[in-house]
């Protein structure tokens, strides 16, 4: 029944794509005046490449008046004389162009600006709110201190309350708010605390220089802190006047402590907490981080109190912590009833109950078991699809996709703000392209996210189509949140690297969401996230030569060399896939020391991988992987396999290396 269910969707997702055929059509014949297209969206791009010199005299403007992108050159001019610029021309600015990021863009610059020359009154008058970003809200909270003085005192005092040093922009309001007493030295304390607690050392000092001598005691104490933990069972407990300061100095030091000596920060956390008065918040917060660390580091002397801790301290993450614990020890009785400890909607969860099936298993329990497992495999996910292994039945995939009709996909196909999108890409913009898909996206509704989903798709846009689904929490649209992205090149490499196309798919799944043009934080670039020293890497081994970091952005290089290097993997971990996917995120090198120091199952290996990104990342691949199989036979999962054989049964070890690194 479910899977005739699911093919029927999937029949209706085909219908309505049909349905847009009059769409491409309208497109290609738009495309068959390329002359005159390529004549405005040349002067355009010429024109925006001028108006980011400020070269003005360089640009067309009878040429581009009437583009669809002329907004975006008017924006560089007005941001290039927003000095003298008034209020009233931004506000226009940002009202003509309201269903564009430009608004918002032109309204940050000019906050700044305004804020900067001290023109507070126009600053609130282009503002509708609280704005992003900690410049801007200390100009906007300086704009407010003679207008609305209280919520910019509770505005500054949050700008104020953090561990490390705030921009000049904060400086006005800052010395104004401690002139007015509304910051005062019991907030200069905590500040020092908690840049303390980051270690930021010459903020700490600026800050106690502050405080007058009746702060002397608390500095004394910090300063015998900082070089000795220990002694904070020596310390006074009654820190600043009537004792304000001592939560502040107690919490960021049981924090130092016990990242630096968890056990000796419970026995002195022992010793001191029935004596402090700390509200409940500090409390929970340095006890939550005992149990923490105690459990992390598996410190012997510590576990008892954790264990008592955790009822009372009644946090999800803590109870997953201890039933990974026990896991790690297989002792089932105690994965069985830390489960049951849990707080219900994580106990509910169908990674834990998955968990709990097989501990009740184990036990003998097959019955309840199989009730667990049961309610585990009705969603979507690794221990969700294990669960119905276990079962021996089709997994559920619970795909619901959206209607769209034939009239939203043509008014989509019409909004402003896609055909700024499908401009910007023409005159190669895809950042900016990006930018608008997202604005449409944010201010759509639900059937017009939905149309916005539909097209992108359709326009072979697939991490739009990703992005716009989860933007739209439209989590059950898998043709949307999975797209059938660069199949040719992933079945032609998969096949001649002897990989699975599905599997390289939800890989770059993972990794870009398809997005081609993706640049990690450390600088893993295109679809499949190669570093260029790993990519030079495998190039070596094809002899061939090594690609530019320019050419890494193309899929077919991008593929190529992400596909044999997983290749490679595979060939390291004898064909397994859960070990070549942590590889694949986390290098070989953890692997490999994971699995000397495991023997186990597979489900064991991934709750044991000890880094929760890469064990995230190993569950969804395999996850994906399922999905992407499953939507190329219509929706339908059944006979696909989220385990081979050998992966399901085999043991976890050092077997698993086919070589030494």
């Amino acid at each position: 029944m479910l899977a005739s269910r699911l093919r029927q969707r999937w029949l209706t997702l085909l219908s309505v794509a049909s349905l847009g055929l009059a769409l491409q059509v309208t497109a290609a014949q738009a495309h068959s005046d390329t002359q005159a297209l390529d004549a405005a969206d040349r002067a355009m791009k010429d024109a925006l490449d001028a108006a980011r010199d400020h070269r003005w005299s360089r640009i067309d403007n009878a040429a581009i008046d009437d583009h669809v992108l002329a907004g975006y050159v008017e924006y560089h001019r007005l941001k290039a004389h927003l000095s003298s610029a008034p209020a009233v021309e931004v506000e226009s600015y940002i009202a003509r162009h309201t269903d564009s990021p430009l608004s918002d863009w032109m309204r940050g610059q000019a906050q700044i600006a305004f804020g900067r020359d001290g023109r507070f009154d126009d600053l609130l008058a282009i503002s509708d709110g609280k704005p992003s970003g900690t410049i801007r809200q200390c100009y906007y909270y300086t704009a407010l201190l003679d207008r609305q003085p209280q919520e910019a005192a509770q505005g500054g005092r949050e700008l104020w309350r953090v561990g490390h040093s705030q921009p000049s922009a904060c400086d006005r309001l800052f010395d104004t708010l401690r002139e007015r007493g509304d910051i005062d030295e019991g907030d200069i304390w905590t500040r020092l605390t908690l840049a303390w607690q980051g270690g930021e050392s010459r903020l700490v000092g600026y800050l106690a220089d502050q405080l007058d001598g009746d702060w002397d005691t608390g500095i004394d104490a910090l300063e015998r802190l900082r070089s000795n933990y220990a002694a904070i069972t020596e310390i006074p407990t009654d820190i600043g006047p009537q004792g304000q300061g001592s939560g502040a100095l107690f919490t960021a030091a049981m924090h130092n402590f016990t990242r630096a000596d968890t056990e000796a920060a419970l026995e002195a956390w022992r010793k001191i907490a029935p004596h402090l008065s700390l509200s409940d918040t500090q409390r929970h917060t340095i006890e939550h981080d005992l149990a923490f660390y105690s459990m992390v580091r598996d410190v012997d002397n510590n576990l008892g109190w954790a264990d008592d801790a955790l009822p009372r301290l009644a946090d999800g993450d803590l109870f997953e912590l201890r039933v990974r614990n026990a896991l790690a020890d297989q002792d089932w009785g105690e994965v069985i009833d830390w489960i049951d400890a849990m707080p219900k909607a994580t106990r509910q969860k169908a990674h834990w109950q998955y968990w709990l099936g097989r501990a009740l298993n184990q036990r003998g329990d097959t019955e309840s078991a199989q009730a667990a497992w049961q309610l585990a495999a009705q969603e979507r996910g690794f221990f969700a699809f294990a669960a119905a292994d276990k079962l021996g039945q089709p997994y559920a995939l619970n795909m619901n996709m959206p209607d769209v009709t034939p009239l939203q996909s043509e008014l989509a196909a019409m909004r402003p703000s896609v055909q700024r999108s499908e401009a910007l890409r023409r005159i190669d913009e895809p950042g900016l392209a990006r930018s608008e898909w997202f604005h449409a996206i944010d201010q759509a509704s639900a059937s017009d996210t939905a149309a916005l989903n539909a097209y992108a798709l359709e326009r072979s846009w697939y991490d739009l189509a990703v992005h716009g689904a989860i933007m739209a929490q439209q989590w059950d649209a898998l043709a949307w949140r999975f797209p059938s992205a660069y199949k040719a090149n992933f079945d032609q490499w998969g096949q001649r690297n002897g990989v699975d196309p599905y599997l390289l798919m939800a890989i770059s799944r993972r990794e870009s969401a398809f997005n081609r043009q993706a640049v990690s934080p450390v600088g893993a670039r295109g679809l499949m996230q190669l570093m260029p020293d790993t990519a030079s890497h495998v190039s070596r081994n094809l002899d061939i030569d090594a690609p530019s970091r320019g050419e890494l952005f193309e899929p077919t290089t991008n593929i190529r060399l992400g596909s044999a290097y997983i290749r490679d993997m595979m060939e390291r971990y004898r064909g397994n896939r859960l070990a070549a996917a942590a590889a694949y995120n986390a290098g070989p090198g953890s692997v490999d020391r994971w699995l000397r120091e495991a023997s186990g199952n597979f489900d064991l290996f991934v709750e044991r991988i000890p880094y929760h990104e890469t064990r995230a990342y190993v569950q969804a691949v395999l996850t994906y992987r399922v999905i992407f199989e499953s939507l190329a036979k219509q929706g339908d999962s059944q006979g696909v396999a989220l385990l081979t054989q050998a992966e399901r049964e085999g043991i976890y070890d050092t077997t698993l290396l086919a070589r030494n690194p």
